[in-house]
């Protein structure tokens, strides 16, 4: 018997160490996360993304049991956060909060883009979706969009539109509702969210497109006016700004998504905690409240779903991007 319990013994030991073999990450998985988490964000403190990122940031602290430190890597629409974390180790402990116009709209955008999200970035979650204002001047004639449509074709000049950066969402709504509306538009790319922020405020631009998370503070007070939104219902925040359906132009129908990435190659079991735990902060009550009344929508979808999501996004907004005929570099 003694010799049958030493050969079951060492039979299990080696079966153990095959294991472990196969699985070189498996170790790292289990321990996962050892050392603090790095959430790196493509724009300013206070902006829309920058208050998703801190919110997420925090509740990541207490289920994770580690610190999370938010890292602002604002500029070139976020493209310089989006390249640093696919160029970082595929360990879990540098993230990124990444959005339509760094993952989908900027590869045919730029031909000379420094990374490829297809190929170097891993989906984690979708996180929350925010639609989008077209807003004008306060001292701007142009009570409705019907308003802006019929100056705008009538101007000989093309319109003057602020956007956050060339290849944001806002920059290819603007050619969206032109399209859409019959006349030109002339893009104003603004590096710094502030400067177009006061280039509208100052009527030095006759209109754009921002986030309701950013312009329903700016609107309410007064700052600038909203013409209709880009989401399928009206804002609860702003319930009485149109849509652009019930304004005549149905097609001028996007939103920026945000969603938590990682490198490419980090363990499968680590995008699964990530994944699971960073649905569970957004969908936590107090965090899907805050970010509600900041006027986001909050999705919290699975790696598999948002990975469809990603991918889905990509060819649409290529075919944008081609039929504006913008050519980043």
């Amino acid at each position: 018997m003694r010799t049958v319990h030493l050969v079951t013994r060492r039979a299990l030991i080696a079966a153990a160490s095959l294991a472990a073999l196969a699985s070189p990450t498996l170790g790292l998985a289990q321990a996962y996360p050892t050392q603090p988490v790095k959430l790196v964000v493509g724009f300013p403190p206070g902006t829309g993304p920058d208050i998703v990122t801190r919110l997420v940031g925090q509740k990541l602290e207490t289920s994770l049991k580690q610190s999370v430190v938010v890292d602002n890597r604002a500029g070139a629409g976020g493209q310089i956060a989006t390249q640093a974390v696919a160029k970082s180790a595929p360990d879990g402990y540098t993230l990124l909060i990444g959005e339509v116009g760094s993952i989908s709209i900027a590869p045919p955008a730029f031909s000379k883009l420094p990374y490829d999200p297809a190929k170097e970035l891993a989906v984690v979650a979708e996180l929350v979706r925010s639609d989008f204002l077209l807003v004008v001047p306060v001292q701007s004639p142009h009570k409705t969009v019907a308003d802006f449509v019929k100056a705008g074709k009538a101007n000989k000049d093309r319109v003057n539109f602020a956007t956050f950066g060339a290849g944001t969402p806002g920059h290819f709504g603007g050619e969206m509702l032109a399209e859409q509306g019959g006349f030109k538009v002339e893009p104003i790319h603004y590096r710094a969210t502030g400067d177009a922020i006061t280039a509208i405020v100052g009527g030095q631009v006759e209109g754009a497109f921002v986030s309701t998370a950013l312009g329903s503070a700016q609107i309410k007070a007064g700052k600038m006016r909203a013409l209709a939104t880009t989401a399928h219902a009206r804002s609860p925040l702003l319930p009485d700004v149109p849509t652009f359906t019930e304004a005549g132009l149905p097609k001028v129908d996007f939103s920026a998504w945000f969603a938590l990435f990682a490198p490419a190659g980090t363990p499968a079991a680590v995008l699964d905690t990530l994944s699971k735990q960073a649905v569970a902060a957004v969908q936590s009550a107090d965090v899907k409240q805050k970010l509600i009344d900041a006027g986001f929508t909050v999705t919290g979808t699975s790696r598999a779903d948002a990975e469809k999501m990603v991918k889905a996004e990509a060819p649409r907004w290529a075919a944008i991007v081609k039929q504006s005929g913008f050519k980043g570099d």
